[in-house]
């Protein structure tokens, strides 16, 4: 159990109040937060707001080291909080969370179960429902995208491997809105005739932190399996995926993709096994998680990287260190002979942490990367 759990008194503590909440909602339904640091647990009750004599909910804990993405739910994804309209919002973000602070929450609306449909295209399947992953010891959900043309043609494709399966294709396995691959790839097919095989693995739940990093985070708790997790992506899944279907099997033909905890597994995947993934899409990187584990692990990587290709793209305002971590990530795989013109590097004004952006985002870093 995460110590941060044990609400003991501390000198300085963070207390979250909501001020505002939906009428349709029943006197009875217990509030949660899920964020980074409870390892997005929806219905943790370690982190359940509690009613005062005034009628607000109220959750105090102690203040943290590291910033704070959370939101608050009913006990579960499908009754997360939303905009009034029912539409998936952007992770909120305490920036400051090592200061004793009061914050005020207004939620505009509750997700709802009934209001999530199927949004899959007809050509995703499901793969797997427990496909084996003996790295880990455990199983997974696997998801595949083929191009419109695939049944019709004996062409080879690109693979992009893609974290997070449950927010890729369709909305009603999302707990933050998908980010519509199959829509964007069918619409690249139809204006460039360009497409790609796409492989979703879905995360782990509680055990994506640890699954995501290749090192262990000590106040988080979690023990790094990334090297497990990318051993398991290039030992077991790829050679299942080329042997099955029709591949392309080169690195530069072979992508690596996700964002946040994603973003970071997806750069180190392509740093260790450069002749595997040539080209990863880094959204929203949590280089924050192991910062200093990441340029050590940089600096000493003797890996030839000099054909792979690197496309980052983040929010200016996400959180105050997300650009210069990308900076200076930027400036290690220069000096490990990356050429400049192999490494795109987008910063929006407007970006949020959301699946919403990060599907904004995709096809013009699709375009580039299958270049």
């Amino acid at each position: 159990m995460i110590a941060i759990l044990i609400f003991a008194m501390t000198s300085a503590q963070i207390t979250f109040k909501i001020t505002q909440i939906p009428t349709s909602g029943s006197d009875k339904d217990k509030i949660f937060m899920a964020s980074n640091i409870n390892n997005w647990k929806p219905d943790d009750h370690q982190f359940e707001f509690k009613k005062n004599q005034e009628g607000f909910y109220i959750l105090t804990i102690p203040d943290q080291a590291g910033k704070i993405e959370y939101k608050i739910t009913k006990g579960s994804w499908d009754n997360a909080e939303s905009g009034e309209n029912g539409i998936a919002i952007p992770n909120r973000v305490l920036e400051n969370p090592d200061e004793q602070q009061t914050v005020e929450l207004k939620i505009s609306g509750w997700s709802s179960p009934n209001e999530k449909k199927h949004t899959t295209t007809s050509n995703v399947k499901i793969l797997s429902e427990n496909f084996t992953i003996p790295q880990l010891k455990t199983t997974r959900k696997i998801w595949i995208y083929l191009p419109p043309d695939y049944e019709t043609s004996k062409a080879k494709y690109p693979v992009i491997y893609m974290h997070d399966g449950q927010n890729l294709f369709d909305d009603f396995t999302s707990f933050s809105g998908e980010w519509s691959v199959d829509e964007t790839l069918n619409q690249i097919f139809e204006e460039t005739g360009k497409s790609a095989i796409i492989i979703g693995i879905d995360n782990g739940g509680d055990k994506r932190l640890s699954e995501y990093s290749p090192w262990t985070n000590v106040k988080y708790k979690t023990i790094g399996e990334g090297d497990l997790y990318v051993d398991f992506l290039v030992k077991t899944l790829k050679p299942y995926i080329d042997k099955t279907y029709r591949t392309e099997k080169q690195a530069s033909k072979t992508l690596i993709m996700g964002s946040s905890m994603g973003g970071l597994i997806s750069l180190y995947a392509s740093a260790k096994y450069p002749t595997v993934f040539g080209k990863a899409g880094i959204f929203s990187p949590a280089f924050w998680f192991v910062s200093e584990n990441l340029k050590k692990y940089l600096n000493i990587n003797k890996n030839n990287l000099k054909n792979s290709k690197f496309y980052f793209v983040a929010g200016k305002n996400e959180d105050e260190t997300m650009a210069p971590e990308i900076e200076n990530v930027e400036k290690l795989l220069l000096k490990k002979s990356v050429p400049a013109k192999n490494i795109m590097v987008k910063i929006d004004d407007d970006g949020t942490h959301s699946e919403s952006y990060w599907k904004r985002e995709l096809k013009a870093s699709l375009i580039w990367l299958l270049k």
